[in-house]
């Protein structure tokens, strides 16, 4: 008989848990919402001239289309049984404390306290629900702050997106310790800065027309307003970006371990996915 220990029973079965995995429905519905929002964030680059580039115009069909979207990625999960009424209560509890952990910081130097938060949800409950999770997060925190604007649907889209990239990290069954922790630290890093990146893409078309070095010009080149795009990342939100994933790497080192170790239990109690037994 094996003691309980760190090669024991209890550390096998915490690391066959998983609470939501991804059936094909809930793969077809990510994969579609996914290549919409990319759509979204990058077709201003390929229109012309006479277009009259917004996000503001195109933000409320966005959001209309994201909503049901979201929707469908949480329907075809319960369909292919990856979601039951105990994940949907824990992504309640999670989307709950991420918006009440963004204004903490938002509006200071971009730091944001819930990032980390969606990087270890995403790696222990997968990246289907790490994808919801981050797009109900940003949904309910812009609720309650106030901020509901054009922005929001990008920002459900983007945040979505790190929830499901750390869901999709390599070893989720069999990376512990410190090891786990580094890779949640340098991903939890790029993907803070990749966020700001792409939430420029959302805002930068606005100053188009004001003719500076780093103004969005409609029918220019794509190369052209990629570099200028480039520039303004670098002049406008990369003093915000970078505090925002420093913190992130801070918070995932020195909390992650505590966090992890209450999720996985959370997860473990839950029973998801629950082995199948047949009796005579």
């Amino acid at each position: 008989m094996t003691a309980p220990g760190p090669t024991g029973p209890h550390d096998d079965r915490e690391r066959r848990v998983r609470a939501v995995r991804l059936g094909p429905r809930a793969l077809a519905a990510l994969a579609l919402i996914s290549v919409v929002g990319v759509m979204a964030f990058g077709w201003p680059l390929l229109a012309d001239g006479a277009s009259g580039v917004a996000h503001s115009g195109d933000a409320p069909w966005l959001f209309a289309a994201l909503l049901p979207l979201l929707l469908a990625v949480v329907v075809a999960a319960i369909a292919d049984g990856g979601l039951d009424a105990k994940a949907v209560a824990m992504l309640g509890v999670l989307a709950a404390a991420g918006a009440a952990l963004r204004p903490l910081g938002a509006g200071t130097a971009g730091i944001e306290p819930m990032f980390f938060l969606m990087v270890l949800s995403g790696r222990v409950l997968g990246p289907g629900f790490g994808f919801v999770l981050g797009a109900v997060s940003m949904f309910a925190s812009a609720l309650l702050t106030g901020g509901v604007g054009p922005w929001m649907p990008f920002q459900m889209l983007s945040m979505g997106w790190v929830g499901m990239g750390a869901g999709l990290l390599p070893g989720a069954r069999t990376l512990r310790g410190v090891r786990e922790l580094l890779l949640l630290a340098v991903y939890g890093a790029v993907s803070a800065l990749l966020y700001g990146t792409v939430m420029n893409l959302q805002g930068w078309p606005y100053i188009g027309g004001m003719s500076t070095g780093v103004s969005f010009v409609p029918g220019d080149p794509l190369g052209e307003n990629l570099s200028r795009f480039l520039a303004y990342c670098l002049a406008t939100s990369l003093g915000w970006d970078l505090p925002r994933a420093v913190l992130t790497v801070v918070l995932s080192l020195t909390l992650g371990p505590a966090v992890l170790k209450a999720l996985r239990r959370a997860t473990r109690k839950a029973s998801f996915e629950p082995p199948v037994t047949f009796e005579p």
